[in-house]
């Protein structure tokens, strides 16, 4: 299964039909990617299930039809009790960015920490799950991958928000507070948090 979000919405892509889903529910083809994004953005539709037997060819036809920009970030920990939070566009995010031409995943997360928060000392611990979500630029839908990596550091400073980005504010924030916050984030970054802390604390 893949969760795509479009506006805090998401489209489910799934190789079993739905038997209950508060989600409006397709089987491919039955409706057009221009269709469901559509509804996303434009009605009140609270986000769309799309299936087909062959996952693998859903995902691919899924893919083609955007333009994909790959990007990679971090989870950072500080001391196993805190983690690093960036507030942007009047929502908790995490620091990530575009991937570099000959730049790896690893080396694209490590450099986004680093140039969105001015924190250092960082290491990488695991990969996490891959999030995707849907944006408009330059008049045409793009499909962001974003590679999440688990990282931690020992850099004492304060951290430094990358004003030119829109970041308005990067802070480590307790961990046990970080539930107050969940309101204020995006979907996905909010299932990334959350699966990290439920599994770990």
């Amino acid at each position: 299964m893949y969760k795509v979000f479009v506006n805090k919405k998401p489209i489910i892509l799934s190789d079993k039909a739905a038997n209950d889903s508060t989600y409006e529910i397709y089987l491919y083809k039955e409706i057009s990617f221009d269709e469901v994004l559509h509804k996303l953005r434009y009605t009140q539709t609270s986000g769309i299930y799309l299936y087909h037997p062959n996952l693998v060819l859903l995902w691919e036809d899924f893919k083609a039809f955007f333009t994909t920009v790959i990007a990679a970030g971090g989870l950072v920990l500080k001391d196993q009790l805190e983690i690093l939070l960036i507030f942007r566009n009047q929502n908790w995010d995490l620091p990530k960015g575009k991937m570099e031409e000959g730049e790896s995943k690893e080396g694209t997360a490590l450099r986004e920490v680093e140039e969105e928060c001015g924190t250092t000392k960082l290491s990488i611990e695991k990969p996490l799950h891959t999030t995707y979500h849907i944006f408009y630029e330059d008049n045409r839908n793009k499909l962001k991958v974003t590679h999440w990596y688990l990282m931690k550091t020992d850099d004492d400073k304060e951290p430094i928000p990358q004003h030119e980005e829109g970041i308005s504010l990067a802070k480590f924030v307790p961990i046990l507070s970080i539930k107050t916050l969940y309101k204020s984030m995006y979907p996905n970054i909010r299932e990334l948090i959350k699966n990290y802390i439920d599994n770990k604390i």
